[in-house]
């Protein structure tokens, strides 16, 4: 005989071969409409659940912990970062809470290198006039924007994915240095000839800083007045990361006084908000959160949180457990 089947609540919609994969062992419960599922229904449905696949829009909280109850065992988040699972919530309940690192690597790396380029050489801006029908003219002098060949490339946070935006930098002819922690190992600093510096030397040396670092009550407004006031008049900021980490009403202010050159973000403090100050300024990119935007990659995320949740559920330790 196998295993009796759990109730498996899935919060949001993911895809299909994360749903089927639980399907197949568990019962499932999930929300299949596109826009996020209300707190109450949320607290109605989790009710009784042994596991929870979570994403980024749902606040896993102890109150969430407990209106699931004693039985729920692990708590699987469909991304890399877990800002919206309150951890000690997890550890007083014994709830397993897992993330899927490694497989947005790549996609996000992408989009961070897409928005370098987008600020440098103002791609988003002439892209306005196009469809505004603005009238336009080519000329030597016409939106000119700026080479990033032999720029360095500031990157805060080198874990997987800033070392792989490292590697697209270098083969656009940039230099990179990085901040973080710990040193890379001394074979990945040869092969990608990068040095480690410290925050203010970095901010102040780089033509373009990219961030990297999770999110916690450490790196909230990590970037905020004091870096903008660090780094070159010329320089770019780039967010693909956790929104929170710059502070938006400190680099709207930089990017309207000319602090700054430009930016790129991704990614917001108070998602979908975005501050005002930067919504009229040509010299700001806004995306919506589309680092892991492919089929691959969203594909890969689920599956990696029900294979967290399958396993955890017949016994077996997480693949991916989240340390913090």
């Amino acid at each position: 005989m196998g295993l009796p089947r759990s109730r498996v609540v899935i919060t949001g919609m993911i895809p299909e071969e994360g749903v089927a994969a639980l399907r197949a062992e568990h019962d499932v419960v999930a929300w299949d409409d596109a826009q996020p599922i209300p707190r109450d229904e949320l607290l109605r449905r989790v009710a009784g659940a042994d596991a929870l696949v979570t994403l980024l829009t749902e606040k896993v909280d102890a109150e969430l912990l407990d209106a699931a109850g004693p039985q729920l065992r692990i708590v699987a988040n469909v991304a890399v970062g877990y800002n919206n699972i309150d951890m000690p919530a997890c550890r007083e309940r014994n709830v397993i809470a897992t993330n899927t690192p490694g497989v947005l690597t790549e996609s996000t790396a992408d989009v961070a290198m897409a928005l370098i380029l987008m600020t440098t050489r103002r791609l988003a801006e002439g892209e306005r006039v196009i469809r505004s029908q603005q009238p336009w003219q080519w000329g030597m002098f016409f939106m000119l924007g700026t080479g990033i060949q032999g720029r360095r490339l500031g990157i805060v946070g080198m874990g997987q994915i800033g070392v792989a935006l490292a590697r697209r930098a270098k083969s656009f002819g940039m230099t990179v240095a990085y901040s973080n922690r710990r040193a890379v190992a001394p074979q990945l600093e040869d092969e990608l000839g990068c040095a480690r510096l410290d925050m203010g030397e970095l901010l102040a040396t780089s033509d373009i800083v990219s961030v990297h670092c999770p999110y916690s009550s450490e790196t909230h407004h990590l970037i905020g007045a004091e870096a903008f006031a660090a780094m070159r008049p010329n320089a770019f900021l780039i967010n693909t990361a956790r929104g929170p980490v710059v502070d938006e009403a400190a680099l709207a202010d930089a990017l309207s006084t000319g602090r700054i050159a430009g930016a790129g973000l991704d990614v917001f403090e108070n998602e979908p908000a975005v501050d005002p100050g930067l919504l009229d300024l040509d010299n700001v990119v806004l995306l919506p959160h589309l680092g892991s935007a492919t089929i691959e990659t969203r594909t890969a995320m689920a599956t990696l949180a029900a294979r967290n949740a399958l396993a955890v559920l017949r016994g077996d330790a997480p693949l991916t457990p989240v340390a913090g």
